[in-house]
């Protein structure tokens, strides 16, 4: 249970500085960013072990910036879509 709880609240954190990090308005929910930020995390972790930087010595920051650019990514590609879902 508190895995969960730190899943996503790290997906919150990495999905608002997402937002932060692309210009101009980003219209979707609180809970898509948490869930958005939560997959770029999950992908980045996965990018990481492939290419073989997920565990160092020390901090990660290879990895951490892998989850922040694949939140940046998701964030760019879905809210785009949801604001124009809303439209309709």
């Amino acid at each position: 249970m508190f895995q969960l709880l730190w899943i996503l609240l790290i997906g919150f954190v990495l999905g608002v500085i997402a937002k932060l990090i692309l210009r101009g308005p980003q219209a979707i929910p609180w809970w898509l960013t948490m869930l958005l930020g939560a997959a770029g995390a999950w992908l980045g972790n996965a990018v990481a072990g492939w290419v073989g930087v997920r565990h160092t010595s020390g901090i990660d920051w290879i990895r951490h910036l892998l989850q922040l650019g694949f939140a940046v990514a998701l964030i760019a590609v879905v809210a785009p879509a949801w604001s124009s879902r809303r439209s309709r």
